[in-house]
């Protein structure tokens, strides 16, 4: 027997919240992998409601089960814009974890999101550090919260730091943290603690988003967590 297939969306927590986190999934990994459904689920234990939705390739993927590359971006673009049209702006934060959280970054401002999370931004692909992918962040006006490993081989703290980022844009690096916050061992710190860490930062900036309304470039750009 076949397991039936996934929903379009899946929904988390409580109907009634007052702020909807909606979460594309990374480039490779579906939006019930284990990192997705981590966050997903601690978001809405902590009273947000959060919708996450798969783009058209990986919905593809689901039905034939054969892997095929990302879409375009101008697909992407309009599968995002599809999955926010019926929400409220104001009480809608945007985000995913690296291509979907980047494709999120480049709606947030057009859509009026009321905030961004990024979990693990590939700020440039490995081993290619002169090919940014900043341009439209240089600008960005939706208050922002970016959570990076600090060894991500998508964009480290070493060179994330130089870069000219909107002062919209708070970075909270995950010690010794890869794209997927994973530590090594010697560090001393546990792939747990990073999750855990990085959870708390976004519930606690999404709750901030509820509470007040600052203008975006109120907050810092860099966070140190050395």
């Amino acid at each position: 027997m076949t397991a039936a297939a996934a929903p379009p969306v899946l929904i988390d927590g409580p109907a009634s919240a007052g702020t909807t986190c909606v979460l594309a999934h990374g480039a490779g990994a579906a939006m019930d992998s284990p990192f997705m459904v981590f966050f997903a689920q601690g978001l809405a234990a902590g009273g947000v409601r959060v919708v996450r939705f798969e783009f058209p390739y990986m919905a593809e993927r689901r039905r034939t089960g054969r892997r095929r590359p990302p879409d375009r971006t101008a697909v992407l673009l309009e599968a995002w814009r599809t999955a926010v049209a019926d929400l409220d702006p104001h009480r809608t934060v945007v985000g995913g974890k690296s291509l979907g959280g980047r494709m999120a970054s480049m709606i947030a401002d057009e859509i009026g999101a009321r905030g961004f999370v990024c979990l693990g931004y590939p700020f440039h692909p490995p081993n290619a550090p002169e090919k940014t992918r900043i341009d439209h962040l240089r600008d960005l006006r939706t208050r922002a919260l970016f959570l990076q490993g600090a060894r991500d081989v998508f964009g480290g703290r070493d060179e994330v730091d130089r870069y000219p980022l909107s002062p919209a844009i708070r970075v909270h690096w995950l010690a010794d943290g890869d794209h997927s916050f994973r530590p090594r061992r010697a560090s001393g710190r546990s792939e747990r603690e990073n999750l855990d860490e990085a959870l708390a930062a976004a519930t606690a900036f999404i709750g901030a988003l509820g509470r007040d309304r600052e203008a975006p470039g109120d907050k810092p750009v860099r966070e140190d967590r050395s």
